[in-house]
């Protein structure tokens, strides 16, 4: 009687371990993109990535806050809140947030000034900018095109 217990106490066991296993497998998989966050957890070091789209780099407040795939974002105003609400995946920062023009031309993942930004056939791009390097600069005076494919690849194996 005392292995027919013992049996059936290790089988319910082994059913929440491949429970909980499961769990953590899809949370840890539900956040699809490893993103470039500020010290205090906001992409794009808490802008507001819809003012981003009207050519302005707008620091976002916490009074407009949302939070999309896992991670933060702050915004400017109701209005754009309201916006990337209903369409979030036209305003997540491409490569995470993190610099564009390190993902394309080393394939690393560098961190950015939120105030030197790209908008390119819709998409927003992050860039580098400090010490003399303005990575916005060489990005568009190279071959845009090019460094743009490199970076899709590069992107696909460093998420």
């Amino acid at each position: 009687m005392c292995g027919l217990v013992t049996s059936k106490k290790n089988k319910h066991m082994k059913q929440i371990i491949t429970i909980a296993l499961l769990v953590i497998g899809y949370s840890i998989s539900a956040q699809s993109i490893d993103y470039n966050l500020s010290k205090k957890g906001y992409v794009a070091e808490g802008y507001d990535v819809v003012a981003y789209f009207s050519q302005s780099a707008k620091k976002g407040s916490k009074k407009y806050y949302t939070e999309h795939d896992g991670v933060q974002y702050l915004f400017s105003s109701q209005e754009n809140l309201d916006t990337f609400n209903e369409t979030p995946e036209k305003f997540v920062p491409k490569y995470g947030g993190y610099c564009a023009y390190a993902i394309g031309a080393k394939g690393i993942k560098v961190d950015v000034d939120p105030k030197t930004f790209e908008i390119r056939d819709g998409e927003l791009y992050l860039f580098y900018n400090s010490w003399g390097n303005n990575t916005l600069e060489t990005w568009l005076n190279g071959p845009t095109e090019d460094l743009k494919a490199k970076a899709d690849k590069n992107w696909e194996k460093l998420k």
